[in-house]
């Protein structure tokens, strides 16, 4: 008589521990970021110096340290690399900046909302125009509605004049075009991709120089374009120079030559040229946010951080 299938086949239940499989895994423990340290390590990382940043909250170095031992304990992860001459971020610490940031202005919208009546005075802001009409609308826009009280005043400027007027005394903050450097000049918040742009290839001559659309010196951009054409051992000439983006834009739409544009600034009817038409690569461009002094108004501040915030957002998303 055949025996069942279930009978020939030995069947053995897998030893499952009872503990395991009832109990649920333990629970990370909760964790609540103080906002207070959050700041004190964002000052840190911008200035990358702790008496910078001391200086910026309008504490002690002492003090800053101790606020970083404290946020490192919490996250329980190391935030800076230090040595005697230099402060950085390490891995965990730039993961950190970009969310520190974000809860930092998250808290002063709703701060703002809350008290808007707590928040009053002036802060004076000047940016580049291309950079101002693209990048800074509905950050500025933001600014304003969550601190209603607080008077905004934004100028458009060159960088040369920007920083003049940061010198003076003039404005508070400044986002500024530069060759790239390090925190004591600022906090560096953007990298632009230069390329050149014209209205089509019949406004480059076979044998004459490359006419040139530009700002007046000293521009970054202007730099950045005969730099890469010297190097090239390309001629060229200025053919046209306007301090305004749009007067840039409508020299070259009528032809008048070409220019060096951050390649998310080309408009759709322009046209890129690269080395199939004699053009070198350029050297990106960064964009950093100036203080005019070591420590800002509240209202200042608060605003540096919603530019930062929402910059270093954007860059993550593009």
């Amino acid at each position: 008589m055949a025996r069942s299938v279930a009978a020939q086949t030995p069947f053995h239940l897998p030893k499952i521990s009872l503990t395991s499989w009832i109990m649920p895994a333990q629970k990370p423990r909760l964790v609540n970021l103080d906002l207070d340290l959050l700041r004190a390590f964002v000052a840190v990382a911008e200035s990358q110096s702790f008496t910078r940043a001391g200086a910026r909250l309008g504490r002690t170095q002492s003090t800053i340290s101790l606020q970083i031992k404290r946020l490192e304990e919490s996250v329980n992860a190391e935030l800076f690399s230090r040595d005697p001459r230099n402060v950085t971020l390490t891995g965990h610490g730039e993961a950190l900046l970009v969310q520190a940031r974000r809860l930092l202005r998250l808290n002063d919208e709703i701060i703002g909302e809350m008290f808007e009546h707590s928040l009053e005075g002036e802060v004076r802001f000047g940016a580049p125009e291309d950079f101002a009409t693209t990048h800074l609308p509905g950050i500025l826009g933001d600014y304003a509605r969550a601190y209603p009280h607080v008077s905004l005043q934004v100028t458009c400027d060159l960088t040369l004049r920007l920083m003049d007027k940061l010198s003076q005394g003039e404005l508070d903050l400044a986002l500024i075009k530069r060759e790239p450097m390090g925190a004591d000049g600022g906090v560096p918040v953007w990298r632009e991709e230069l390329v050149w742009v014209g209205a089509g290839e019949d406004v480059l001559p076979a044998a004459a120089p490359a006419p040139l659309i530009v700002a007046p010196a000293p521009c970054v951009y202007r730099k950045r374009a005969t730099s890469a054409l010297d190097k090239a051992n390309r001629p060229w000439r200025i053919a046209y120079t306007s301090p305004s983006l749009a007067g840039q834009q409508a020299a070259l739409r009528a032809g008048l030559g070409v220019t060096a544009l951050p390649t998310e600034m080309v408009p759709a009817d322009l046209v890129k040229f690269g080395p199939e038409q004699g053009f070198p690569a350029l050297a990106d461009v960064e964009i950093a946010l100036m203080r005019a002094g070591k420590s800002l108004p509240v209202a200042a501040e608060r605003l540096a951080n919603f530019i930062l915030a929402s910059l270093n957002a954007s860059r993550l998303q593009s």
